[in-house]
């Protein structure tokens, strides 16, 4: 005999049940029906609920959403500010890093490439209201950052033998919805590339191994 279901008070949230949340509360920010202050303390309530009640009382007294605003994930996941890491740091010296996946991007950034490679993947991230500062040193090597659509890009990097570029970000995400990403930071005799891509999208180049050129079999034959 099957055993009755437990109720809400005792089921534990999913990570979908709280991203349904976050950008129901998105839509309820940017149709004008939440101030900042209140849009911030229920976003803080929506990651600490323990079960599915405690998440859906962060909706109970809100009016229905327009579901136009979250369509297709055109807005970025923000995270509570107190969630938010202060800083960070990613280092590739000699080899590759690549950061990818769900994660919270912290509120400063340090990203150092010496004779490496250092891929951030930012698509499925989630950012801390207002800015993000990424600040990026590279040295003979590069950096890749790939953000989703509704992310505001300010760059202001410098190369020396090199290039510092910054073809992505959205200059229509003026909204307090929309985070923004501060690019600063010198590249010498390396790259900085920036680029926006949907979800699904191929992030970046594919990298090519190092092959062992072998002669062909009539080759071998006359070697023998």
């Amino acid at each position: 005999m099957a055993s009755p279901p437990r109720p809400p008070t005792q089921v534990a949230p999913t990570a979908i049940d709280r991203e349904r949340v976050v950008q129901t509360l998105s839509a309820q920010f940017a149709n004008d029906r939440l101030s900042m202050d209140e849009f911030e303390e229920r976003l803080e309530r929506a990651y600490k609920a323990v079960s599915v009640a405690e998440l859906s009382a962060v909706l109970a007294d809100l009016p229905a959403a327009d579901g136009s605003v979250t369509a297709a994930g055109a807005v970025p996941l923000l995270a509570p500010p107190s969630e938010v890491p202060p800083r960070g740091v990613l280092i590739g010296m000699m080899g590759g890093v690549e950061r990818k996946g769900s994660w919270i991007v912290p509120r400063r950034l340090k990203v150092f490439a010496l004779m490496g490679g250092v891929k951030l993947d930012l698509r499925e991230a989630s950012f801390g209201p207002g800015v993000t500062e990424i600040e990026i040193v590279v040295v003979m090597g590069g950096v890749e950052i790939v953000l989703p659509p509704g992310v505001r890009v300010e760059s202001f990097g410098a190369a020396l033998m090199g290039s510092f570029g910054a073809q992505a970000g959205d200059a229509t995400a003026l909204s307090p919805l929309h985070p923004v990403v501060r690019l600063s930071g010198m590249a010498i005799m390396g790259g900085v590339e920036t680029k926006t891509r949907g979800p699904g999208e191929p992030g970046g180049k594919k990298r090519r191994g190092r092959q062992r050129h072998e002669p062909p079999p009539q080759d071998r034959d006359d070697q023998r």
